[in-house]
């Protein structure tokens, strides 16, 4: 089982029981550094005393499971307004929202596309852009993330 599943699944409980939702957990290399994140949200949005009582909770247990060999920095984190949506119920919770796709390819010549996701099947991300349909295969998205317009 990788890291980030092994973290999820002790840290979710913790994280519910401080009235939030684990959105996603994050383990990468930066420069030298590895960091273990956890991203996590709630209705109203997440503040930083959230933040802090959730790595508070999650860090001892951490401790004692040690899932990670090496040394690494933990954070916990907002899960964000422009937040990536990875899994079938984030796409299915944020439908007829602004998002933008980005592709490993342009298409039109962009690589980026700001639309609003109407549509979202094995992979497969359906979107409207301007007065066109848009379906992408899942191996031509590299990102899709929720857009935030003023």
């Amino acid at each position: 089982m990788k890291v980030t599943q092994q973290v999820a699944q002790f840290a979710e409980p913790v994280v519910k029981a401080h009235g939030c939702e684990l959105w996603d957990v994050e383990y990468v290399r930066e420069g030298s550094d590895y960091f273990l994140r956890l991203y996590i949200d709630k209705d109203g949005g997440v503040d930083i005393s959230d933040c802090e009582a959730i790595s508070r909770a999650v860090d001892p247990i951490l401790d004692e499971k040690d899932p990670i060999a090496g040394s690494y920095h933990f954070e916990v984190c907002s899960a964000g307004l422009e937040r990536a949506l990875k899994r079938p119920g984030d796409f299915e919770k944020f439908m007829g929202s602004p998002i933008t796709v980005k592709l490993y390819r342009p298409r039109n010549g962009l690589k980026e596309i700001p639309c609003v996701l109407k549509g979202y099947e094995d992979g497969k991300v359906t979107v409207q852009a301007g007065k066109e349909t848009i379906t992408f295969e899942r191996s031509e998205v590299a990102l899709v993330r929720l857009r935030v317009e003023f």
